[in-house]
């Protein structure tokens, strides 16, 4: 029987991509979905595909890159009588360009939702988890945490947060019952992409062009990254790297110095950030 099955799970982000796939996966699996993002219209359709499949999920429309908004989001959960088995931390957005091409406010509004949020919404349900007798978390993090990203300073930095994060609280937790797993996905068929740089339609046009290139099977889809996730976490990996071509990439990488790898992951970000 699969560790997911009657389990309640919260996923944020929830309205496209990665969120949407692991979404409609994890009731394929027998949860039960608890679903948040800002797109109320998105999160009706995800919850009408999933009844009409006899699953359930309960829908709650928040920002979590306000502030406060992760104990607001887990204060309507609570007053709805749900308790989570299981949180998915998938919400987060990324900005492409030089550091100080995107506002501070673009960027503490990314931060938030990285990094403050995602550890809020750990801190608040770990000690629930704990009551419970276990639970488990999903932190979503990147290919990028693993090596600095010049041209997406502040995104990789956030996603380099994530991981050790991770991490850490696994290792705090593990004797208690609670799985902690980061998910570093590489580049994936989503938005994300489109809200990377939408600030700019000289890099929307860049970027489209090197994904029309990498279309023939270099990108992996937002429901392959949500299997390969969830088959990791029944197996209480630590973290995972999503695809065999990442997991090469990153292997290279190891044994590269830390001076070579900057020299390359700035070509390639520049190439896309101009």
């Amino acid at each position: 029987m699969s560790i997911y099955d009657g389990k309640k799970v919260l996923i944020t982000g929830a309205s496209a991509g990665i969120g949407y796939a692991l979404s409609k996966e994890l009731v394929k699996r027998g949860s039960e979905v608890i679903v948040t993002a800002r797109r109320k219209d998105r999160l009706e359709t995800l919850a009408q595909e999933i009844e009409k499949t006899g699953g359930k999920a309960h829908i709650f429309v928040e920002d979590l890159s306000m502030p406060e908004s992760g104990k607001k989001l887990y204060d309507q959960i609570k007053s709805a009588g749900l308790n989570i088995d299981i949180i998915i931390n998938n919400a987060g957005y990324g900005r492409f360009g030089e550091l100080t091409s995107n506002g501070r406010d673009d960027y503490s509004k990314m931060l938030q939702l990285n990094v403050i949020t995602l550890t809020d919404l750990c801190h608040l349900y770990i000690p629930d988890m704990i009551t419970q007798g276990g639970g488990g978390i999903i932190n979503v993090g990147s290919m990028a945490s693993l090596s600095p990203i010049p041209y997406a300073s502040v995104y990789s930095s956030s996603k380099a947060y994530v991981l050790m994060f991770s991490e850490a609280i696994r290792y705090e937790y593990q004797e208690k019952g609670i799985k902690v797993m980061a998910l570093l996905p590489g580049g994936t068929e989503s938005e994300f992409a489109r809200v990377a740089t939408e600030k700019s339609e000289t890099l929307t046009k860049r970027y489209e062009k090197r994904v029309g290139t990498a279309a023939g099977g270099t990108m992996q889809t937002s429901l392959e990254v949500a299997i390969e996730c969830l088959d990791a976490f029944e197996k209480n990996k630590q973290y995972l790297i999503c695809g065999s071509r990442n997991r090469f990439l990153y292997k290279l990488t190891r044994i590269m110095s830390r001076q070579r790898v900057l020299k390359m992951t700035g070509g390639i970000f520049k190439k896309i950030a101009g």
